[in-house]
């Protein structure tokens, strides 16, 4: 290997590059990001990379690799280019086995041993055009990847540009620019070659051909140090490049989209916020609605009322092997944190444990950034003062400073659920505070909280009569002697005894 590429200082490698790669995975990055693999990883031509004992989703990336020559910060992607040495090729080997346990860094996925392998020659960056490279990468002779640089999302001054403004590139850095389609996954006993050239060029510029075969492991991971290597349907489609590459049965067409949930009246909101739970409990109760109430929470901010409708998340008991492959990367928690929209209330079945937090001072900042108007859980809340700090009203049954993991698996997103006792649909009209939180279904609302507010007025002038002087007796509830004296006092002002609000 080239001594100039022996030992970097910082290997760079990008997520998503190549659009050919991009339109396969179905997602489009808006913009470039990246991870760091160790220098531990780096190796030459004609060498081995071991498939760890027990995993099965060993996969090669061709890549260009870019060496730095001269130190980069902040420079114009104008001038990026001209701190570019070399240009070879590399490949950037991964193991999907560890993926979802990395939660996006990579660390593990791809800083094994011999994951980066380099070169074997270098072609002098100042000779190519950048927007003018092609990388191909062959399986035992079989050609696999194929595509050139003007098919980059980001080009590669761009690459470098954007790195020189967060970290100096200095001499002899690696940044690895990406893959195109045709990755896959590759087995013991496989040959796998990149090469790196300029076709368009009038001279021969090649990298010469990377080789490296693949071995089989024979020391497995020890579960008591750390995570276990894992994979399910996603990684292995993820890997193979394709579900039917990787002999999967094809998807089921996706159902037809739910309707949108119509948002809250804003008039109506008002009337709710105005209304306390205890009357609207009371108003549920005469019509037979009985367990509307989630018991056992309370509110994070004294004085707290929150109004909106429902958008649930359901937890599921801890299993092992469910939260390997539902708890990590963007498992359903994180899903609903970030679709959540302006008015909507987060409802979280926990069971009713609180020996764990269901949220944290992350997810509250992303909530309160979506606007969301509030969380319920009968779980326990992490990072209880900082949540508190950001001003989210959260009903919880409390603080508890364990990780999700101990407790609960993250499940489902927009289900009916049960938190606290009470049956929970998405859209639910949710209404909480300092006495509790209420469930009222929204073909009842208007009804309920016209009723409530009624009766808010009634209790107000009744708090007058007895603050008067007046006994209890005949007043509270009121007999027909009382219920005229207020229907005349309220016919000679409607506004008679609104606004007090005592809810007795």
């Amino acid at each position: 290997m080239p001594a100039a590429i022996d030992r970097p200082g910082k290997i760079i490698a990008i997520h998503l590059n190549y659009r050919s790669r991009a339109e396969q995975r179905g997602r489009i990055p808006a913009a470039p990001s990246y991870f760091f693999k160790p220098a531990s990883s780096v190796a030459g031509t004609d060498g081995v990379v071991e498939r760890p004992a027990g995993t099965e989703l060993l996969a090669f990336e061709g890549e260009i690799a870019l060496i730095i020559g001269t130190a980069a910060h902040r420079v114009r992607a104008e001038d990026a280019w001209s701190h570019v040495a070399w240009v070879t090729a590399s490949n950037d080997l991964g193991l999907y086995d560890l993926r979802a346990n990395d939660k996006g860094s990579n660390v593990r996925s791809k800083g094994g041993d011999g994951y980066t392998p380099l070169g074997p020659d270098l072609i002098p960056a100042a000779e190519v055009d950048p927007a003018q490279l092609r990388v191909r990468a062959w399986v035992n002779g079989d050609l696999r990847q194929d595509d050139e640089t003007s098919d980059l999302l980001f080009p590669l001054p761009q690459l470098v540009a954007d790195l020189s403004q967060h970290f100096t590139l200095e001499p002899g850095d690696v940044i690895l620019t990406g893959t195109p389609a045709g990755s896959s996954v590759i087995v013991p006993g496989d040959v796998v070659v990149v090469e790196v050239d300029a076709p368009h060029s009038s001279k021969t510029l090649t990298s010469g051909g990377l080789r490296t075969t693949v071995t089989q492991g024979t020391v497995a991971f020890d579960g008591a140090l750390g995570s276990l290597p894992a994979v399910d349907d996603l990684q292995r489609a993820e890997a193979w490049g394709s579900r039917e590459a990787a002999g999967l049965p094809a998807e089921e067409a996706p159902a037809a989209p739910a309707p949108a949930k119509p948002a809250l009246d804003p008039a109506l909101r008002e009337k709710l916020l105005a209304a306390p739970t205890a009357g609207l409990s009371a108003q549920l109760r005469k019509r037979g609605l009985h367990a509307c109430f989630i018991d056992g929470v309370s509110a994070n901010l004294p004085g707290a009322k929150i109004v909106g409708t429902a958008k649930t998340l359901r937890f599921v008991p801890a299993r092992e092997d469910l939260f390997t492959s539902h708890g990590g990367g963007y498992n359903a928690q994180k899903r609903c944190f970030d679709a959540v929209e302006e008015g909507e209330i987060i409802v979280i079945e926990a069971r009713g444990d609180a020996t764990t937090g269901t949220l944290g001072d992350i997810l509250a900042l992303r909530a309160r950034a979506r606007r969301a108007a509030g969380v319920v859980t009968d779980g326990g809340v992490r990072d209880f003062a900082a949540v508190a700090e950001i001003g989210l009203p959260v009903f919880s049954q409390g603080a508890h400073p364990s990780v999700l993991g101990r407790k609960h698996v993250p499940w489902d997103v927009d289900v009916t659920i049960a938190c606290g006792g009470a049956t929970v649909q998405p859209g639910d009209i949710i209404v909480g505070d300092s006495d509790g939180v209420i469930v009222i279904p929204p073909s009842l609302v208007e009804e309920v909280v016209d009723a409530t507010l009624a009766q808010e007025d009634e209790d107000a002038w009744i708090a007058e009569q007895v603050e008067a002087g007046h006994p209890v007796d005949g007043l509270f509830p009121m007999n027909a002697a009382w219920r005229a004296k207020y229907d005349a006092a309220h016919r000679a002002d409607p506004s008679t005894g609104s606004g007090t609000g005592t809810g007795v």
